[in-house]
């Protein structure tokens, strides 16, 4: 191993890949260990009935995959939470007292803390401040990743382990361009692009009204076959059921994912980085 060592905190088993997969197999390639948080355990993803064949439920089968996908991807080690998936927002299901949405988030905090100062990763990566699309678990393992990112260097904060202060605090970013492309296309199209997706529960307006600045490109036009064996490993979640383009063309549209720099506080809202270790000081653990 370099020494380096990335956690990402997400909500539910298909996050890892269709969000950062190429950045974490880049990571991964490269010698740093990553590891993940998992909070959820995915029950309430839309899942058809073939695909449940072989396991008791749709929880079992999610986690299944996640462990395809973490298999492909390299991860030093997936800390899975367990909490029941919350659904959309104003759901029935984020009313069920054992969803993350309904957690305490002293005690999901409390979680990731442990996580931390166990893996002792200098960098954090967890979902902008609206979840990416305001799912509410996205929400929910925001806010506790980034107090518990602050929290675990903090002696007072018992959790019967060592304090660890991790260096640099990253949300996921949403590429800007793409977004209003794809809201205008809708648009043309005669389609309502605050009514998205199988239920018409997502909202590509709001979700391009809370993108945050972008302060890190990192280039994974090298690792896009692995990035899609661990979507396909989400099967259930059509993650290697749709049509791709070309390679060529997702090297030119999809070969960099951006990073919002939360901590150090960046000076300026522009790209100044391409590597999310720029300037952390690693040590040889």
């Amino acid at each position: 191993m370099s020494g380096r060592r990335l956690l990402f905190a997400l909500a539910h088993p298909d996050d890892e890949s269709f969000g950062s997969g190429g950045t974490i197999a880049r990571y991964v390639a490269e010698g740093a260990a990553v590891y993940l948080v998992c909070a959820t355990n995915g029950d309430v993803g839309t899942v058809s009935a073939e695909m449940l064949n072989g396991y008791k439920s749709v929880a079992e089968l999610r986690l299944a995959e996640l462990d395809c996908a973490a298999s492909k991807l390299g991860f030093q080690k997936v800390y899975k939470f367990g909490y029941k998936d919350s659904g959309m927002m104003n759901s029935e299901t984020s009313r069920d007292p054992a969803c993350l949405w309904q957690a305490p988030q002293a005690e999901v905090t409390r979680r990731v803390v442990e996580v931390i100062r166990e893996a002792r990763p200098q960098v954090v990566i967890t979902f902008n401040r609206y979840g990416g699309y305001g799912h509410p678990d996205h929400i929910a393992i925001q806010r506790a990743a980034t107090e518990a990112f602050f929290l675990a260097g903090d002696a007072a904060y018992e959790t019967g382990q060592p304090p660890y202060r991790p260096q640099k605090l990253y949300y996921t970013a949403f590429p800007t361009a793409l977004l209003r492309f794809y809201v205008t296309f809708m648009r043309l199209r005669g389609r309502d692009p605050r009514r998205v997706g199988k239920n018409a529960d997502l909202d590509f307006v709001a979700v391009l009204e809370n993108v945050e600045p972008s302060h890190a490109r990192v280039d994974v036009r090298a690792y896009l076959q692995a990035w899609d064996e661990a979507n396909a490993c989400h099967a259930s979640q059509l993650g290697g059921g749709l049509p791709r383009l070309p390679l060529f063309v997702r090297q030119l549209i999809s070969g960099a994912q951006d990073f919002t720099r939360i901590y150090p506080p960046p000076d300026y809202d522009k790209i100044d980085e391409t590597d999310l270790f720029a300037g952390v000081q690693v040590d040889q653990e």
